[in-house]
């Protein structure tokens, strides 16, 4: 069948759970093919497809029936969209002519072949029909206020005929719907048609008479269904059959939807064996530490080898003893299938998009789909494992999609979401060629997280250009937040906007640092001999120490060309610093970084080239993972700390250090990038701009030549807020913001369509 529906007042209308089942039939049926039939405009009706709880048409017919395109590929539909064309005589022949009558009133919306006006009806005259017929065009009154321009013989009624007789289906397998009598040519071009609850009276005047027309009880997508029960279209056994009833819910008040599960897995003698993480990452115990007493879910994934022949357990305890009403549920994926999502297609297409290295991203329309598979999955886990009314809370860009197919599966669930990463400019992001149906997405949630304002401010950009977006209410960022002192600084945020009816919350929430972790690699046993053997062994040289993975957006080659500079204009520092780099090599998998790994030993090769002397090496490289512990000591006796990511989304790895340093009473030196997350949040520390060389030199002399007072000062002022934000107060404070998130949508009066509904026939 196909269903040709009007959008105001019909498919986008009714009751929300009528709405769900009517859009679950369509997506559970790909033989109903789908049309959108509205007076809209194009541009108009593109919000609306952003929206990936709405489905997707098969043909979109605008305009009034002046513009036919394909719903997918939102191109042209030949030859009728040619015909119609050749009947227009062109919008500023019809507008100037139309000029000359003063109750006319020009709506300014996006309208293609026709030309659109407010007016009473009192304003509807024969003159104007008569100037509208010389012209070769038609005029259409609806709704006792607007008038429409039309080319003769184009209408919705007509422009659906055509489409019908162009697919070659039959006119007894369309059902068209509408509410306005914009909507009569429609049932005038003999199709089996429902006017919808609440249909504007004019319409169910014209259309009384009409046998194969229904009057529907029910308003919107609820009268639709009540039409394809009356009409036999599935029949009313058939729509219920079909729809199917949810699934009872789970039992976890908290569903933790995250890409890594809590435990580390490994096989020994073709048995897993379950481990506490031992990664340096403090998000994962403090999250764990939100199941205290409380029911949940960890939503994460696990490789799955079905050749193997071992049985997939969905469900796996975390920690009995501490977290005994904690469930990891697992989703099964391929090695090929966590290959192509995590490590190739989030990272060669989403990774440098985000930190604005957009030419060095490779979009696959291929892995997209496995990208959408695989949050399909991660939806589908977290909808039958979450409770009525449960709060999901999903982490970071490689699950972009899950809430969109999770407010489909669960309206009834709190979804919140938060941004690991760096969340680009509008002019940055819109590079990505599924940026609508991302941001679609992450509007489906009732309240979403990032690291700093600026992000949060990025992402409202973005999605205005997606949805006509109304901001409810902001703040100012002072005096928590860098406001002009930085690049990533901004004096008022976003904190709560509506989009679609809904009300969407948004929020600043740096990741702190579990100082825990820290202090316990300080107290651990070796780290008093290991930092005083470090101190002796580069006694005498003022220790620059940088900690970086392999990645180009961690700027560190533009690192080691300043540091050689540096050597160039002050020789006297010549044998009194050393910079010591860390460098943590990405995954095997990820040849992406191959060439960038090349061209920093090269360099770091060439500085010691040309500066080495016997007793001292100014850069000493270590291409290697180094233990926390070790890292820390390191941390604690450094003088300096170098940190140059040209773009980052926080970096811990500074608090990492603001910590050691604190509570060793330390007075070491925070450079730090000022397009670092981090950098709104730390005060006290030096900012420099990597993009600039000479920026980069100086602000690096500075923080080495710096007196112990100022260093000191500085240290305490970056102690306090690390020590106050830390890893806790961000979680507990982001789940705070979630709860007193309040989702209002728009409640339509009437009733949920009950199976044994009487439709109200014409």
């Amino acid at each position: 069948m196909l269903l040709a529906t009007d959008l105001d007042g019909t498919f986008l209308a009714g009751h929300p759970e009528n709405r769900q089942r009517l859009y679950q039939l369509i997506a559970a049926h790909p033989e109903i093919k789908l049309a959108f039939v509205t007076g809209r405009g194009l541009e108009v009706v593109l919000p609306i497809l952003s929206d990936p709880t709405i489905p997707v048409p098969d043909y979109i017919i605008c305009d009034v029936g002046g513009t036919i395109v394909d719903g997918h590929t939102r191109q042209p539909v030949q030859p009728l969209q040619s015909d119609i064309d050749s009947r227009w005589p062109g919008e500023r022949a019809v507008a100037e002519a139309m000029a000359h009558f003063d109750g006319l009133e020009r709506q300014e919306v996006p309208q293609q072949r026709r030309c659109s006006y407010f007016c009473d009806s009192n304003e509807v005259t024969t003159d104007i029909q008569r100037i509208a017929a010389q012209l070769g065009c038609q005029v259409l009154y609806s709704a006792d206020r607007y008038l429409d321009i039309l080319p003769r013989g184009v209408n919705k009624g007509s422009t659906l005929s055509s489409l019908v007789q162009h697919l070659g289906i039959d006119r007894d397998e369309v059902l068209v719907a509408g509410d306005t009598l914009n909507d009569l040519s429609m049932y005038e071009a003999g199709f089996i048609g429902v006017c919808v609850g609440e249909s504007e009276p004019a319409l169910l005047d014209a259309t009384r008479d009409r046998a194969r027309v229904m009057h529907a009880h029910h308003t919107g997508c609820g009268g639709i269904l009540e039409a394809m029960a009356h009409f036999g279209f599935l029949g009313a056994g058939g729509i219920d059959a079909e729809v199917g009833a949810m699934d009872a819910p789970g039992k976890a008040d908290l569903v933790m939807v995250y890409h890594r599960l809590p435990y580390e897995e490994v096989f020994e003698n073709g048995k897993a064996i379950r481990r506490r993480p031992t990664s340096p990452n403090g998000i994962i115990p403090t999250l764990l530490s939100f199941f205290n007493g409380r029911k949940g879910s960890w939503v994460a994934w696990s490789v799955h080898d079905r050749k193997k022949g071992i049985p997939f357990e969905t469900h796996t305890e975390v920690d009995r003893e501490r977290y005994p009403d904690l469930l990891a549920a697992r989703v099964a994926l391929t090695k090929d299938e966590v290959d192509t999502f995590y490590k190739r297609f989030s990272k060669e297409a989403f990774w440098p998009t985000l930190h604005t290295f957009w030419e060095r991203a490779i979009f696959r329309e291929e892995d997209w789909i496995v990208f959408m598979k695989v949050n399909r999955l991660f939806a589908e886990r977290t909808a039958a494992e979450a409770a009525e009314g449960a709060v999901v809370w999903i982490h970071d860009y490689n699950l972009w999609m899950v809430p969109a197919y999770l407010r489909e599966l669960r309206p009834d669930l709190k979804i919140a979401f938060f941004h690991h990463t760096y969340f680009p400019s509008a002019d940055v992001f819109n590079v990505l060629p599924w940026r609508r149906e991302i941001i679609g997405s992450l509007l489906q949630c009732d309240y979403i997280g990032f690291h700093i304002p600026r992000q949060v401010e990025n992402f409202v950009d973005v999605a205005r250009g997606v949805a006509p977006l109304k901001v409810l209410e902001t703040k100012a960022c002072a005096p928590r937040y860098l406001t002009y002192g930085c690049a990533v600084g901004l004096d008022e945020v976003t904190t709560q906007i509506e989009v679609h009816g809904r009300r969407i919350g948004l929020g600043a929430h740096p990741v702190g640092l579990d100082i825990g972790r820290v202090r316990a690699a300080l107290d651990a046993p070796g780290a008093a001999a290991r930092m005083a053997a470090l101190r002796r062994d580069l006694s005498g040289t003022r220790v620059i120490l940088s900690v970086e993975r392999l990645d180009y957006t961690k700027g560190t080659l533009e690192k080691l060309v300043a540091f050689e500079r540096l050597l160039e204009e002050h020789p006297e520092l010549h044998g009194k610093v050393s910079l010591l780099a860390v460098c943590v090599p990405a995954a095997k998998e990820m040849t992406v970084y191959d060439e960038l790994q090349t061209r920093i030993e090269q360099a770091v090769g060439k500085v010691n080239g040309r500066f080495a002397r016997v007793g001292w090496t100014p850069v000493q490289f270590f291409f290697r993972p180094l233990p926390f512990e070790e890292v820390v000591s390191w941390y604690a006796m450094a003088d300096v700390m170098w940190i140059t990511p040209l773009r980052d989304g926080l970096n811990l790895v500074a608090k990492e250090y603001v910590a050691a340093q604190g509570l060793t009473g330390g007075h070491g030196v925070l450079v730090l990038s000022e397009f670092a997350g981090a950098a709104a949040e730390l005060h006290g520390a030096v900012l420099t701009n990597p993009h600039d060389i000479h920026d980069l030199i100086g602000k690096l002399y500075f923080g080495i030549a710096m007196n112990r007072a100022e260093a000191e000062s500085r240290l305490r002022e970056l102690f306090d807020i690390v020590q106050h934000n830390d890893i806790q107060r961000w979680g507990q404070d982001f789940l705070d913001a979630v709860v007193a998130q309040q989702t209002t949508q728009p409640l339509d009066t009437d009733s949920v369509l009950a199976d044994d509904s009487e439709p109200a026939a014409a």
